[in-house]
Formats: structure tokens, sequence, C-alpha cells
């Protein structure tokens, strides 16, 4: 038996490919430096939840919207590249994971100053 559920291995496989199709394939000029993080798709496989961390805070509203505006595009590159029976529908969003775990360690630095000061 597999290690882990199909819509996990699904997911994967989507991140990679999406990834590819948005770095090679999408010919906007304005998306600029997008990085997909992570794919999760729903056990049913009929949605793809697609999370993106952008380079630049000003270009996330924009780099969001490009890349909704591009989803059946980026649907349909699926659609060549991954052998499924239903290509699941994307959506995007903007991973703020990252953001969660800088504050975090700003607060464990915090922590580690104040215990220093009071040696």
């Amino acid at each position: 038996m597999l290690p882990y559920k199909r819509s996990k291995r699904v997911g994967d496989l989507l991140r990679e490919q999406i990834a590819e199709i948005i770095q090679y394939k999408l010919k906007d000029p304005r998306k600029g430096f997008i990085t997909v993080t992570g794919v999760d798709v729903t056990d049913d496989l009929k949605l793809a939840f697609v999370y993106v961390s952008v380079l630049k805070e000003e270009d996330k509203e924009l780099s969001l919207e490009i890349l909704n505006s591009a989803k059946s595009f980026i649907r349909t590159e699926l659609g060549r590249r991954i052998r499924i029976k239903t290509i699941p529908g994307l959506e995007f969003r903007i991973d703020t994971s990252i953001a969660y775990g800088s504050r975090i360690e700003e607060l464990l630095e915090e922590i580690r100053r104040k215990g220093e000061g009071s040696i």
C-alpha cells in the first residue's frame, strides 16, 4: 500500500507542473517572481488550492489576478501533461506560512534577547 493518499500524490504532481507552466509558458510580463509553495487537492480530486508566494509584497494582488485570469490556460496545459481522468479546478491563494514563520522567528529572537539581558 502507498504511504499517503492519492489526493496528496496528485497535489505534489500538480505543484511541479504548475510551477513549470508559470515559469516557462505564462507569457504575461507583469507576473513578477512567483513561487508555487504547495497544492492541496480535495479528496474527490475536483478542486485544487494552489498556494503561491510572490517576491515583492506590492506585487501580490497583481500576481494573484494574473494567475486567476490564466486558470483556464494552466488547466489546459495540465491536461496535456498529466494523465488523470479530470484535471481539478484551480483556485490560487497567497501562501501566508512564510510570513507566519518569519513572525515566529522574530518573537523567538526577542525572547532570546530578553533572556540574555536578565542574566
